[in-house]
């Protein structure tokens, strides 16, 4: 996937748990692990938006684009 999540990146910076984002966001445990791990096809504005607030940094922190190897080979 030419999209990688860097959520557990950001909370190692930041010294805190999966458990505690999902408290001051209001996210769920269950979707913040998913993002976590990479297992989304999507992720909602308002839900970026409430990560990037409660970890004090921007998308662009959290979310990396890498070139598709697949597409390349095409």
């Amino acid at each position: 996937m030419p999209i990688i999540i860097r959520v557990d990146r950001m909370l190692a910076e930041r010294k805190m748990k999966l458990n505690d984002l999902a408290r001051i966001t209001g996210i769920s445990n269950v979707n913040l692990s998913k993002l976590k791990t990479g297992n989304v096809k999507a992720i909602r504005f308002s839900t970026l938006e409430a990560i990037c607030k409660t970890l004090r940094c921007q998308p662009g922190d959290i979310l990396e684009y890498t070139e598709d190897e697949e597409q390349d080979e095409a």
